[in-house]
């Protein structure tokens, strides 16, 4: 299995995000696989997915399997750690450092949560303040 060398792995962009949600998804995967994914949402061609894998692999976005004939590729980024870096990024730049800001604006333009959504919120908020 060929590794991406160690470095600080830049965010992915839109595209990349894309590819990374089907390989969060599905797991190890071929390219034909992953360009079957995104040929079902907004048609591509197969060599766009290939060089959009051969550029994530160069980032170190993903890390590729090239043992056999059909390179598999996989995700080198966990999703958990891509949303909070994200979510870090957004809450520094629209909300002046304040998640609470966000939360509330997130709470309050969102369609209205379920109850099952309101019990993990109320669970979420009791676990922090015991901390």
């Amino acid at each position: 299995m060929e590794t991406a060398p160690m470095q600080q792995i830049p965010k992915p962009t839109a595209a990349e995000l894309n590819i990374l949600r089907v390989l969060w998804s599905l797991g190890p995967s071929t390219v034909r696989s992953v360009h079957e994914v995104l040929n079902a949402v907004e048609p591509s061609g197969y060599t766009t997915a290939l060089k959009m894998l051969q550029v994530m692999h160069q980032k170190g976005l993903v890390v590729r399997n090239d043992s056999q004939r059909a390179h598999v590729y996989s995700a080198a980024v966990s999703k958990l750690s891509t949303q909070r870096e994200f979510l870090d990024d957004l809450v520094a730049k629209l909300f002046d450092g304040s998640t609470s800001q966000l939360v509330l604006e997130a709470l309050g333009n969102a369609p209205k949560a379920d109850s099952k959504e309101m019990d993990k919120i109320r669970d979420l908020i009791r676990e922090l303040e015991e901390k």
